[in-house]
Parts: structure tokens; sequence; C-alpha cells
């Protein structure tokens, strides 16, 4: 059984607050030092001003008690991170760790006073200045630890790495939402139960579990989520597998919780480092970092090539109209990243328009191909308005080529690897391509070695990497050796 949250608009937290303005669960330990460097810029401020003025009567300038707190700030945030109180255990269990608060707070008042008196303007903040300042700063920190981060902890304002999670019933009812939240950084999007009865002495998964670990992956599509968890017993090692593999259509990272006899181990210490107790059953084949230098790189060549191509698109354009009858584009429902469909374009090249259950490949002197196509395929000049995919992120540059639907569920079926081909963005070209596997695939080896050079690719990926393709692509006689 599976259940999804839908939604429009902004997606939101049970609080209602719109998921944009909550903070990530693993820069939580960032949002807290600005608070509180925020609350000790107050209570310098702020103790100075209150003392003098029920003191003396006088409102004090806020210079000197602004740039005591800025020191304070800078010396709290060098003392906390050395004596861990931004990491997890400390945030998330802060009654635990207020001695270490305290005494993190004397350090500073120590070292503060040494700073001051080096400077010489103890005489300017005065004894009652600072003692008003040590005080309404514990009390600030305190109060904000114990109360304000569990409250926006309860609230939902802490956000986790969105995910659907996939388990054993008697898993899944020990992990509710909070608890998923608190030990690992997950928030839950959708959970999906999976039977355990038939895993004794099978071999294989029966087809009503498949179907459930393909909903749950697309629920993960659907949603957005980061990715995708498994919840099951750790001594359940065949359904492990299963699952794992049953996964390997997704190009999204897959965590292995620990089961409900490690977490009573583990007890507490669970919360050590979150993600520390967690199994990497796959991980992701580009990081968020390396996915957005491909895709700049990707949006600033493709716009830059259309620029300076577009009066050969122009002049292809009226040759294509000229030479036969039917549209100029032709468009073509591809499987992208993470099993996605897109449209494709191409420069017609045939005479017909095949997009259903059976399409057959393109041959060498097939009677389908036009005069001017023939010409467009051998120079791959019909591949071009593709750098229009690329500006819309259905597509890279570099990338496994996209195959038909039809070809895509009759190859997905003989080729064990075959769907790994989604884990990134189909491209124009591919280091299949250049090694001379591009063209028809009249027989399985042919498909099973591109397929190969896909995988190389994908496990191998850098920029360099994708610059050496894009040049081979322009210069290299095996990128145009089997064009039909």
């Amino acid at each position: 059984m599976s259940q999804l949250a839908h939604g429009t608009g902004f997606q939101r937290s049970n609080s209602g607050l719109p998921r944009c303005l909550g903070v990530s669960y693993h820069q939580i330990g960032v949002f807290v030092a600005l608070c509180d460097a925020t609350l000790i810029m107050c209570a310098s401020i702020l103790g100075d001003l209150g003392y003098k003025y029920w003191w003396y009567g006088i409102f004090p300038d806020a210079e000197i008690s602004f740039g005591v707190g800025i020191v304070a700030c800078v010396i709290y945030g060098f003392v906390g991170r050395s004596w861990g109180l931004y990491s997890l255990p400390a945030l998330l269990a802060p009654q635990q760790r207020l001695s270490a608060l305290v005494l993190a707070w004397a350090m500073v008042f120590l070292v503060l006073l040494f700073v001051l008196f080096l400077l010489k303007v103890g005489t300017i903040f005065s004894r009652g200045s600072m003692i008003a300042f040590a005080s309404l700063g514990l009390v600030l920190l305190i109060v904000f630890r114990l109360l304000a981060l569990r409250a926006a902890m309860a609230k939902g304002w802490v956000l986790g790495r969105r995910a659907v999670i996939i388990g054993e019933s008697d898993e899944l009812a020990a992990l509710d939402a909070s608890n998923l939240l608190y030990r690992f950084g997950i928030e839950e999007v959708a959970r999906v139960g999976l039977s355990k009865a038939w895993t004794d002495g099978r071999l294989g998964m029966p087809r009503s579990e498949c179907a459930k670990i393909d909903r749950a992956i697309e629920i993960a599509r659907d949603s957005g989520a980061s990715e995708l968890v498994v919840a099951l017993q750790w001594s359940s090692t065949a359904l492990i597998e299963l699952v794992r593999d049953r996964l390997r259509c997704s190009p999204l990272p897959v965590r292995l919780l620990p089961d409900s006899n490690i977490r009573s181990i583990l007890g507490s210490r669970q919360t050590a480092e979150g993600n520390r107790f967690s199994v990497e059953l796959q991980r992701e084949p580009l990081t968020d970092f390396e996915r957005a230098i491909k895709r700049a790189v990707d949006a600033a060549l493709a716009s830059a090539m259309l620029l300076a191509l577009s009066p050969l698109l122009a002049i292809v354009a009226a040759a294509i109209k000229l030479d036969s009858p039917g549209p100029v584009i032709f468009r073509q429902r591809r499987n992208g990243f993470n099993g996605r469909q897109f449209e494709i374009y191409k420069f017609r090249t045939m005479n017909v328009l095949e997009d259903g259950a059976v399409i057959r490949q393109a041959k060498k002197r097939d009677n389908r191909v036009t005069a001017v196509g023939r010409l467009l395929r051998r120079s791959s000049i019909d591949e071009l308005p593709q750098l229009f995919n690329v500006l819309k992120g259905d597509m890279s540059l570099v990338g496994p080529r996209p195959h038909a639907l039809a070809h895509d569920d009759e190859y997905g079926k003989l080729i064990a690897n075959y769907a790994f081909r989604h884990h990134v963005k189909p491209g124009i070209t591919g280091w299949a391509q250049v090694n001379g596997f591009r063209g028809e695939t009249d027989t399985f080896e042919k498909m099973q070695r591109r397929v190969e050079y896909d995988m190389f690719y994908i496990d191998n990926w850098s920029f360099l990497f994708d610059l050496k393709i894009l040049l081979m692509t322009l210069f290299s006689k095996s990128a145009y050796q089997n064009a039909v």
C-alpha cells in the first residue's frame, strides 16, 4: 500500500510553511550558527543599552557594543564549532549539551575580557554592561536551543531530503515521519509496503511486488523526491538484493536504513551523524554540483551554437520543404532522465513519421529516406534541432543517445544494465556514437556494445570527458561511419 500527498504551488510542510522558506536538515548547523550570532549581537547592544539607561539614565553610543558583539560572535563561533555545539547530536538533543554551552559561553567571556584589555576599551564597555551582556546572551542562547529549535523541528520548518520509503510492514510501523527526520534527515513523501511471506525459498520477485516497487519509483519521479530509502530486516539478504536490483532503473540514490534490531543496539547514538548509520545501496551518478556544471555548459554552448548556426538551420528547413511534403521538424517521444518522456526534435529525413509501438530503424539504402534527408543524416545536421531540447533541459549535449520508446521496451527486457542509461540526461552525441556505435542496431550484440559504452561514460563522467566527446564528434571519422 502506498500513500502520497499531492498539492499545487509550493510543496508545504505540516505547518503550512512554504517549503522554500524551510531550513534543510543538513544545513541546520549553519542556520543555528547564524541565529546564535544574531542573538549575541542583540544581547551585546541591548545589555549595554539597558544597563546604562537603568543605572545612569542615558542612551549610550551603540558602536562600542556592536564591535564587542562582533568579537564575541567570532570567538563563540570558533569555540562552538570546536566543542561540537553545531553537530547534529547537540542540535537535536540540546538538553544533553547545555553544560557544554554554558562552559563555551564562559570561555567566550574570558577571551573577550582579554581582548578588551589589549584594546584598552574596558573602561568604555563597563563591567555592568559586560555582566548584562553575559547574562542576557546566555539566556537567549539557552532559550533558543531548548524552545525555538525544538519548535521548528515539531512544526516541520526543518526540511530533510525528500524520500519514498520502501519496506516491510513491521519496519515501516516503527518509523514515523518525525523519527525519520530526527534520526536520518529524511522527509517522507510516501511509503510502499512489501510482503515478507514470499521471500523464503524464492529466487525471484512476484509480479505484484515488482509492481509495488515500480509504483514507488513512479511516485519518486512525479513528486521530485531526492532519494529512495529501503527499510528491511538486514537478515533478509535475498529480499534486499532483489529490491536493490529492481531500483536500478531509477537514477536516485538508494539507502538502506538500520533495521529495528540494529537501532536498538545503537540507541541514541544513531543521531551522531544521522546518515552514517545507513548503507548506500546506490549512489547518484553525478553530484548536484556536477549536474549544475554540466547544465551551465549545456545552456551556454547550445545558445551559442543556435545563434551561430541559425542561417544554416533556415537553409536546411527550406530544402526539406522543397524536397518532399510534410513538416520540417520530426517529433518523436523518447525516455529521458529518470525515465521521463519528452519529445525529441529532428529535421525530417524520411517520408514517414513513426512514433508507435513498432518502429523500424533506418537502414542503408532505405527507400523511406528522402534525398535531402540522406545528406542530413550522413552529416548529422538532422540532429541540430535537438539544441532546443538541450535548452529546455530535456537533453544534454553529451550523454547516451535516447532511443524510441518501442526500442527501450524491447532492449530493456533483454539487456540487464539497459535502464542505467536513464541515470543521466540523454545527449545529442555520446561516447558510443563517437566510437562507431551509431545508426542501426540490427543485432543484439551491437546494442549491447552501445550500452557498454554508455555505462562507461556514466561511470567516468567529467567535464574534460564531455569536451573530448564533443571534439571527437566534430573531427573523428568513427563518429560518422555508420550513419544512414
